[in-house]
């Protein structure tokens, strides 16, 4: 009964962003959040590698941010947004260089699969990017 009223108060909170319908109630009795983070290019050795980070109890892993990393996904989830969403393909946005970093990350988030790519390209992409600090490392082009 609990956990029928928990998720129904969760579903009824989910809202959704830019346009983009609510997300699905978060399960608070599922598996932990696993992802693996590729970071390619930043100009910073420590940054560049793949990354383990599980997210449950406790954060784990090989992420250098691992428990920060953590936070920062239940926040989002919390928010009811997707930062794994790329920029839609109408956005307008500015035309600024961030630098070659190039992020890729795999793995279940909230129950969902991620397969994301992320860029510094422009200043969507920049955005995203810092969205996910320090899911995804500081770097400035």
């Amino acid at each position: 009964m609990l956990r029928s009223l928990v998720l129904a108060t969760l579903a009824t909170a989910a809202v959704g962003t830019a346009g983009i319908g609510p997300l699905p109630p978060l399960n608070l009795f599922s598996s932990p959040d696993t992802l693996t983070v590729a970071i390619e290019k930043s100009g910073h050795p420590e940054a560049d590698g793949v990354f383990d980070l599980t997210c449950g109890e406790r954060a784990r892993g090989s992420h250098p941010a691992a428990e920060n990393a953590c936070k920062r996904l239940t926040q989002l989830a919390g928010e009811g947004s997707d930062p794994f969403l790329p920029v839609p393909a109408d956005q307008m946005c500015t035309q600024v260089y961030g630098g070659p970093v190039l992020a890729h990350i795999t793995g279940t988030w909230q129950g969902r699969r991620v397969d994301a790519h992320f860029s510094r390209a422009n200043g969507c992409e920049i955005d995203r990017w810092e969205n996910l600090e320090p899911l995804l490392p500081f770097v400035r082009g």
